[in-house]
């Protein structure tokens, strides 16, 4: 029997994206940010895109395949996919279900995607404001735990807590995100450098997210990948970037309600992360550059221990800015500025990073890159990561 894998069978051979935008300052719909950006895909990978015939994406988008379709003018839809989970934990597994589509030969020609315009719609990081709460909130409500940044911080806190983990080593994921976009045109932080100075003189948000610059942005547009077979990817414009490894998920009771997961202090990648690493035939020695999803700093931290990129009782030393910054640090990570710095558009636009690094066209090259790790939205459940490399990596 055939080994059942995506490892090398299929190829990201577009990527595109809009012009990243602040919080309510699109002049676009958030549909035509999408097709935007499924547009510039194809024109990257040299596909009319009236080819393709599947759609993947994740968060609830609200842009949905068959609209897309039409207004493609697609002559065909086979495929069309949404992954459950809020957020950004499951940007890998959108790619991966793309690509399993593709390899299944349900599909040729699939696109996975995110449009976001939350200055036209509610925005992911306010607290609830309905009059009655139910589920999970009628626990929380009470006590004040109403936003992604104040429930996540309690398992951080725990976590820096039991490994004395310092600030500093969170201060060290953020400056490494502003100091990448400084040299990327689309970021929405170019321009906007950040020092210690500033970093430790910011506002409190919560406690360890003591600082503004440890929570994400919030912004408008949209990002899209084109996945092809491996086979068809050589005869397009670019070096293919094949899929190495893909998993989503999370571990035994991840999910369960009202903090009362047995294992607290955690981003729920520590399954996601053995089966992605298996899949791949690799680990995270072998990766050259890091894309890790911030929803906050230290969702950062614990994503990157669970990979098995941080030892935790080594971070305060492994987390420094020298050993994160492109294209001299032992582990370059968030080349583009991330979530925190280039834009928050769920986690998609790193992946298209990932593939400029394999390309060797990113505005923060690390030489020769041949594999490269995305790490999914932490703390969320399911979450879900992905490994890309080059024909080199296969």
């Amino acid at each position: 029997m055939s080994e059942r894998t995506l490892r090398g069978k299929v190829a990201i051979a577009g990527i595109g994206e809009t012009t990243y935008y602040r919080h309510g300052q699109s002049p676009d719909a958030e549909f035509k940010l999408a097709l935007i950006a499924i547009l510039e895909a194809c024109r990257d990978a040299g596909i009319d895109p009236r080819e393709v015939d599947g759609f993947a994406s994740y968060g609830g988008d609200r842009s949905e395949a068959v609209r897309l379709a039409a207004a493609l003018g697609i002559r065909e839809l086979r495929f069309s996919n949404m992954h459950w989970g809020g957020g950004g934990g499951g940007v890998a597994a959108s790619v991966a279900n793309a690509t399993a589509a593709v390899h299944a030969g349900m599909a040729n020609c699939v696109i996975a995607f995110r449009s976001l315009a939350q200055g036209q719609f509610a925005r992911y990081g306010r607290g609830n404001q309905a009059a009655v709460v139910g589920g999970d909130d009628a626990f929380l409500a009470p006590y004040g735990l109403m936003s992604p940044a104040q429930r996540f911080a309690m398992k951080i806190t725990r976590f820096m807590t039991d490994h004395g983990i310092r600030h500093e080593a969170l201060r060290a994921i953020a400056m490494a995100s502003y100091h990448h976009a400084q040299t990327n045109p689309r970021a929405v932080m170019n321009g906007r450098p950040l020092s210690e100075e500033k970093y430790d003189a910011s506002r409190w948000i919560i406690e360890p997210f003591h600082r503004l610059f440890d929570c994400c942005q919030e912004n408008d547009g949209a990002g899209a990948v084109l996945a092809v077979p491996a086979g068809r990817a050589k005869d397009l414009p670019h070096r293919p970037t094949y899929l190495l490894g893909a998993a989503q998920g999370g571990h035994h009771r991840s999910a369960a309600p009202v903090h009362n997961a047995p294992d607290y202090a955690s981003a729920h990648f520590k399954t996601v992360a053995r089966n992605m690493w298996d899949m791949a035939k690799l680990g995270p020695g072998d990766c050259d550059v890091v894309q890790a999803y911030e929803n906050f700093t230290g969702g950062v931290l614990l994503s990157l221990v669970e990979h098995g990129f941080v030892d935790p009782e080594r971070a305060n030393e492994q987390l420094v800015l020298e050993n994160l910054l492109a294209p001299s640090g032992r582990m370059p990570m968030n080349t583009s500025g991330g979530n925190l710095a280039e834009c928050y558009m769920h986690g998609l636009e790193m992946v298209n990073e990932a593939v400029r690094q394999l390309r060797g066209t990113a505005c923060n090259q690390v030489p020769d890159a041949k594999v490269v790790a995305v790490l999914g939205g932490p703390m969320v459940t399911p979450v879900s990561s992905l490994v890309l490399g080059t024909e080199a990596s296969l």
